[in-house]
């Protein structure tokens, strides 16, 4: 009895090295891909672009979010901006943002066909059907960019075989717990599957902040369209791409997005939320999370070691592991202002996120916005009354 005991204790005991190993290696990934980032040379690409912008209400940084798209060191583009009603609070500012910046080509869209229960994708159909270029920019109302921006996203597809260029994100977070937890998740976890991903098996997949497609690639995955009642329209827009026979590539220039202040209640519900799309869209993937959970697995490590010596390196070897991890990815690779100040709250976000995967499983729907959704497939089925969701 007593060796079959000792055999599962050193079973989990190797099981929870697992996670410490992630750690080395999503370390090693990031360097390697930061380091080659910043020393390549890029093409002199600049054909003339549409920047996409489907919006929905404003935050804390709405107009400089806008304005920095109108600063772009970039010889031919336009700006697009769509809206659901002419009575979003968005409207006001990107009528302002035309009158400060005549030199540009903005245009307000308002209103969008109903395709499907994403309304954000539904702006995008629209948002597609009246750009006047070949090459498209998509961007979420919450994102502030560079004045290279245009530059850095747009000169890898001047290699026919990339259907799209998508961009890492920094923070701009509320001073308030929940904002910087949500910040800190972003830049200091899932950045580093993000890049463990690409290097397992290529990217198949898109962040949402940032994507650069063109029409061409755009049509061969069956257009926004195909698109409009999925949940994590992102994901599902990267995916038909690399299906399609394009590679999905990681622009070195991350951009800026808002987190603003929140409660307790509703940093649980975007971050339950958040969990269900990624285990719906990728359920092997996502069980694989288990094991890159330092935390839990540190702590069951350290209730069951044989001697204090080797719960002592357990609990060493994950705080120094998962604090290098989080700042050789967020912090020197993204550059994330919010995860340097605040990197001791790693911890505390690895327990709650444990708590949040859990959850998870618990129920195949999510909240967004005041409408209940079933998702079945990728796809969202409202199973209550209100307004359809999305930006």
């Amino acid at each position: 009895m007593i060796w079959r005991y000792a055999l599962c204790r050193d079973a989990v005991l190797l099981l929870s090295a697992a996670p410490l190993v992630y750690y080395v290696l999503a370390i090693l990934t990031a360097l390697r891909f930061f380091r080659g980032e910043r020393v390549r040379i890029l093409p002199e690409y600049r054909p003339p672009v549409s920047v996409l912008k489907p919006v929905r209400g404003v935050d804390f940084g709405s107009y400089e979010n806008f304005s920095s798209f109108c600063k772009q060191n970039y010889p031919d583009y336009e700006i697009l901006f769509a809206v659901n009603e002419a009575s979003d609070p968005a409207v006001a500012v990107i009528q302002r943002i035309i009158k400060e910046f005549p030199q540009r080509r903005i245009r307000l869209l308002v209103g969008a066909e109903h395709l499907g229960a994403n309304r954000k994708v539904n702006k995008l159909v629209r948002l597609a059907r009246e750009a006047q270029n070949d090459l498209l920019v998509l961007t979420d109302g919450d994102v502030r960019v560079g004045p290279l921006f245009l530059r850095e996203v747009v000169a890898p597809l001047a290699d026919p075989k990339i259907g799209a260029v998508t961009s890492f994100y920094r923070a701009i977070a509320g001073e308030n717990l929940g904002a910087k937890l949500e910040a800190i998740g972003a830049a200091g976890d899932f950045f580093a599957g993000v890049l463990m991903a690409r290097w397992k098996e290529g990217i198949r997949f898109a962040l949402g902040a940032s994507i650069a497609t063109t029409k061409e690639w755009l049509e061969k995955m069956g257009g926004f369209e195909a698109i409009a009642d999925t949940l994590a329209d992102d994901y599902e827009l990267g995916l038909r791409i690399a299906k399609a026979g394009g590679e999905i590539v990681l622009s070195r220039e991350p951009v800026w997005t808002m987190y603003p202040a929140q409660t307790f209640r509703s940093l649980w519900h975007h971050q339950l939320r958040w969990a269900r799309t990624v285990r719906l869209c990728r359920p092997v993937s996502y069980w694989g999370l288990l094991f890159t959970q330092g935390l839990p697995w540190t702590m069951l490590a350290v209730l069951i070691a044989p001697a204090n010596w080797i719960a002592g390196v357990y609990l060493t070897a994950y705080i120094a592991l998962r604090f290098a991890m989080a700042w050789t990815v967020g912090v020197w690779g993204v550059g994330d202002e919010v995860l340097r100040r605040n990197l001791w709250l790693v911890p505390l976000r690895d327990a709650i996120y444990f708590v949040v995967w859990c959850a998870s499983f618990g129920s195949n729907r999510i909240r967004w916005g005041t409408v209940e959704y079933l998702v079945r497939q990728g796809r969202m089925v409202a199973v209550a009354g209100g307004e359809k969701t999305g930006a």
